[in-house]
């Protein structure tokens, strides 16, 4: 079942930390088996909805996003954010 990697950017403190996080990020999470399917800021929100920076990323399942997140390559690019931003990502499963 496919998984859905979620991360949305509460605050952005430092803009060249994020550029240096993003460079090494998004081959780190391509080379894992992620694909991007949306990054941006809203077009639109709803209800409590809030415009913040918002990416999502489609794995085959939980356990590849895990892996993913847990692999030297992102882990690389986490120590290039070091406090960059203050984000909330998680990992939700896709509907069967």
């Amino acid at each position: 079942m496919s998984a859905y990697w979620i991360s949305t950017y509460r605050e952005i403190i430092d803009e060249d930390k994020v550029a240096a996080y993003a460079e090494l990020a998004g081959p780190a999470l391509r080379a894992a088996g992620g694909t991007f399917v949306a990054r941006g800021l809203p077009e639109q929100t709803y209800e409590a909805g809030e415009s913040t920076r918002t990416v999502v990323i489609v794995f085959e399942s939980v356990e590849a996003a895990r892996a993913a997140h847990d692999s030297p390559a992102y882990s690389e690019a986490l120590a290039a954010l070091d406090g960059g931003a203050v984000r909330d990502m998680r990992i939700v499963p896709g509907v069967a």
